[in-house]
């Protein structure tokens, strides 16, 4: 069974959202936890339903580090000049000199990531050693699609779209709504766009060739990070995941501190 690790990339300087990974978030009971140790606590369930090796947050800012240790996870420092998580990542597997052939990368703004979806991905790496890069997708209730619909008539850029081929391949990733609906969706059946969930599975030469990389014209332009996998040429396999009646949103924007603490009542998570 190939090994496989998670690394939760953050970083304090974040032009929408500066010092995102301390935010506080408040859960169902009152409790107020860090998102980042809201983040540590969505990987040790996902490390609970399937074997993984190891939980490391990667970063470049001290106060971070401070809390991760707080926590109980082992730190690996990365420099400055990382442009996105994705090259944090890689950067910390070559420091840390991690050997696993499976490297997970749980975006350090995602803690209402189920344990399902980290296995679903690693499950699919596992299946096929010629999948380089995985990613799960969710198809959009109406509520999430409506959230995406808010922040684009706010002007806000929030969470992402992909759209796949027949095979299950992403062939492009958005921050607008993709394929376009004019905000229509049929009144029964599923919505036809899917929410792309911030988790990443790389075998490790996929994950090198991409820091060797500079980056890509269409990565630059969206300012998604995959792209630069697709504008070079390398397949993503998109993983279909079902939430199983969670709610999944990802804490882009201050705005999305009140939503996520109201999906945390809504699910009984403290």
């Amino acid at each position: 069974m190939s090994a496989a690790t998670i690394i939760i990339p953050a970083r304090y300087e974040s032009a929408r959202f500066p010092g995102k990974p301390l935010a506080p978030l408040r859960g169902a009971g009152g409790t107020v936890r860090s998102l980042l140790e809201r983040t540590v606590i969505a990987a040790r369930a996902a490390a609970d339903s399937v074997t993984l090796s190891a939980i490391h947050v990667a970063t470049d800012d001290l106060r971070i580090a401070d809390e991760a240790r707080r926590l109980g996870v082992e730190v690996i420092m990365t420099t400055p000049d990382c442009r996105n998580g994705t090259e944090r990542v890689a950067q910390a597997v070559a420091n840390a000199g991690i050997t696993d052939e499976i490297i997970i990368n749980l975006q350090g703004d995602a803690p209402l990531t189920p344990p399902g979806f980290v296995a679903a991905l690693v499950a699919a790496m596992r299946a096929d050693p010629g999948r380089q890069v995985a990613t799960p997708v969710l198809r959009c209730t109406r509520e999430a699609l409506e959230n995406f619909l808010a922040d684009r008539r706010a002007g806000r850029v929030g969470a992402t779209t992909v759209v796949c081929d027949l095979a299950g391949h992403a062939l492009y990733f958005s921050k607008e709504v993709i394929p376009h609906t004019g905000g229509r969706v049929p009144r029964d059946g599923p919505v036809p766009v899917f929410h792309h969930v911030g988790l990443y599975a790389y075998r490790q030469p996929a994950l090198r060739a991409y820091a060797r990389t500079p980056a890509t014209p269409l990565e630059r332009a969206e300012g998604l990070e995959q792209l630069r996998f697709l504008e070079t040429g390398q397949t993503i396999a998109a993983i279909e995941v079902e939430s199983g009646g969670a709610t999944f949103w990802e804490l882009n924007n201050p705005s999305d501190v009140g939503l996520i603490e109201g999906y945390l009542a809504r699910m009984g998570m403290d």
